[in-house]
């Protein structure tokens, strides 16, 4: 059977008994898959891991760079916001918490779907499937805004009608108008930079968001002071920022060439196969809003409290604590999604387990870091926003509580980083539903307002939803099979592939019966081949085809098996299977 395998081999394998062994060793080595672990045998389990964790660094140090820059332009716009006044801040305040419950976290958690089949295309080398998935997610995001640009055009009346202020709804409503054409960006720079996220391309990110960080000092002093466009000035000037990020990353992507082996061109296939890129965003969207919201919910719950003056307020200062903290275990989980993804992208299982593991043992560090970090800051922090004792004194009670939710929150988002690495959000949204809804929910609102816990009690519910999480999360993690979820990336690509392949085929297969059909007479029962090949598969015609037309008849083992039409058809069969 061997020397059938390889249309090189000629008669004289055949009579030499010492030729033919060296030939069948040959082939028998080229079928054995190059393993790294037999190539280089001397690396140790150590050696590995430092490797990865290497690896991982490489990804996620520029996302926190890039998270720093991103979190200072947020600051940079409060700080102009408050210097418009008191009203101007209450409606900027209330209108980026709208926009964030209502847009930002729905656009942001869609887009995440595309970032399991980037990952896992990238390292099966699919390459041309990450351009297609990048436009059918901005052509996603773009539809999404749709509605949500309506939505925030209505918004003065939606909060008039659950009983907010005229004059801060009236704020409020001109702030979001002005900030429209930021959903455009938005739904450009999500998948942008997980396009380039999931090649483990993320220092530019950071340039870029530098560029336009240094540019939106600037801007604001232009629009807010010299244009004195007011509260308008902020939210334009924050829209302008956003389109400065855009644009620097496509100029980086079209100077430096990234694009020219993921990018096919602008493709009607954008339009088609959309039941994979659905699959993982809708749960990817209910993952990021569910905890989003909680958030806000807690915000609400606050105004009923005894003194909703002062807790609203801390509640305030508390929530930006926390979104500064969450930077550093996001950009951990970003960059072990990546490299799971691409591992398993791949088929290599083992690898993907080993990154997963030290995601997670390194977010353990951040956790108990974070919760130094709260201890030893709380009797200065919060004086740093404001002077007011019962605001101070407040803060200073919850941010211990604080750090001891990062212990659960780092291992918990570094999990579900791991869970979108193996195309599995719906299990993250599903653990969230129930951790944060079904159990920190009701002990937040029983200790808050039954127990006596006050505004304590909310971030002891916090802390329940979050240890509840992350020992779920654990779970989940641990019972893991590796080796189905490398299948499962298989069967995401082959999904995603198939339907930008489906034309391309069908011109193959024209192709094919042409170019075939001319060999019918040189072989007898070759008619018969063809039809077990199309029972075999769709793709193996195609394989088989293309094998047929570049086949070299004139071979001596083609010349003999011309004599017998059912050896040709078994080994010829054969030799196209072992080598495709």
């Amino acid at each position: 059977m061997c020397q059938f395998s390889s249309p090189s081999l000629s008669c004289k394998s055949k009579s030499d008994p010492k030729t033919k062994v060296q030939e069948s060793d040959r082939l028998v080595t080229a079928l054995i898959p190059k393993d790294p672990t037999f190539e280089n045998p001397q690396k140790t389990h150590l050696s590995l891991a430092i490797s990865e964790a290497r690896c991982i660094a490489n990804i996620a140090l520029p996302m926190i760079l890039t998270g720093l820059l991103l979190y200072s332009r947020s600051m940079i716009s409060m700080l102009f916001l408050g210097r418009q006044g008191e009203l101007a801040l209450a409606g900027g305040s209330l209108a980026i918490g709208f926009a964030n419950i209502t847009g930002y976290s729905i656009l942001s958690g869609l887009s995440m779907g595309m970032e399991p089949i980037c990952g896992q295309a990238f390292g099966a080398k699919r390459y041309k499937l990450l351009g297609l998935a990048l436009q059918r997610t901005i052509l996603l995001l773009f539809l999404v805004s749709i509605p949500i640009a309506l939505l925030w055009v209505n918004m003065k009346k939606i909060l008039l009608f659950c009983g907010q202020d005229d004059d801060i709804s009236t704020e409020a409503q001109l702030y979001i108008l002005y900030s429209l054409p930021d959903l455009l960006a938005q739904s450009i720079l999500h998948p942008l930079r997980l396009y380039l996220r999931s090649q483990s391309i993320t220092l530019p990110l950071t340039f870029c968001a530098s560029l336009s960080i240094l540019l939106h000092v600037p801007i604001n002093y232009l629009l807010v002071s010299v244009f004195n466009l007011g509260i308008k000035g902020v939210a334009l000037s924050a829209v302008w920022t956003n389109f400065n990020l855009v644009g620097s990353l496509i100029i980086y992507v079209i100077i430096s060439g990234v694009f020219r082996k993921t990018w096919g061109g602008i493709s009607s296939e954008c339009l088609k196969g959309w039941r994979s890129l659905l699959s993982l965003a809708i749960p990817s969207c209910i993952s990021v809003c569910l905890e989003w919201w909680w958030y806000e919910i807690m915000i609400l719950l606050c105004g009923l409290l005894l003194n909703p003056r002062a807790t609203v307020a801390s509640m305030g200062i508390l929530i930006q604590t926390t979104a500064f903290i969450y930077i550093f275990p996001s950009s951990l989980s970003f960059g072990v999604s990546t490299r799971v993804g691409n591992e398993l992208g791949a088929n290599n299982p083992q690898k993907a387990k080993l990154a997963a593991t030290i995601g997670l043992s390194s977010s353990f560090v951040l956790g108990f870091a974070a919760l130094c970090f709260a201890v030893m800051v709380r009797k200065i922090w919060a004086s740093m926003f404001t002077q007011d004792a019962d605001i101070i004194a407040l803060t200073s009670m919850v941010l211990p509580i604080i750090g001891l939710c990062e212990l659960g929150n780092c291992p918990q988002t570094t999990g579900c980083g791991v869970l979108r690495g193996t195309a599995r959000p719906k299990m993250g949204a599903n653990i969230n539903l129930g951790c944060f809804y079904l159990v920190g929910m009701p002990v937040a609102v029983w200790l808050s307002f039954y127990a006596g816990f006050d505004f304590k009690g909310l971030w002891l519910g916090l802390l329940a939803a979050q240890g509840s999480c992350v020992v779920t999360m654990l779970i989940v993690l641990a019972r893991t099979d590796w080796e189905c979820q490398a299948q499962r990336a298989k069967e995401l690509i082959g999904n995603v592939s198939d339907d930008a392949d489906h034309n391309e085929e069908d011109e193959k297969l024209k192709d094919t019966k042409n170019s075939s059909s001319s060999l019918d007479g040189r072989i007898p029962g070759i008619q018969n081949l063809r039809f077990q090949c199309e029972v075999y598969t769709h793709k193996k015609l195609v394989t088989w085809g293309r094998e047929a037309k570049e086949f070299d008849w004139s071979t001596p083992m083609a010349a003999d098996s011309k004599h017998d039409s059912s050896l040709t058809k078994t080994h010829y069969l054969d030799w196209v299977t072992m080598t495709h």
